[in-house]
């Protein structure tokens, strides 16, 4: 599945890397697959790829809005 269709990147390519690398960021899966960040509309799925092979559940925030900045960690 596509989770960023700006820099055409698949579920499949953000676990490899986090497999690969161990980033603890989005910036740096960003980095490990040689790209950056555009739109950011697939940072909270990153993470959550990032938490679901890392083993660490974070805690959602309740308003989407307020995390969405966040997660792109420049």
């Amino acid at each position: 599945m596509i989770v960023c269709s700006c820099n055409v990147l698949s579920d499949q390519d953000v676990r490899s890397a986090v497999e690969a690398e161990r980033p603890c960021s989005t910036s740096q899966v960003y980095g490990c697959l040689g790209c950056s960040p555009k739109c950011g509309r697939c940072a909270r799925t990153i993470r959550r790829i990032i938490d679901e092979a890392l083993g660490s559940a974070r805690p959602a925030s309740s308003n989407p809005d307020s995390s969405a900045a966040g997660l792109l960690e420049y």
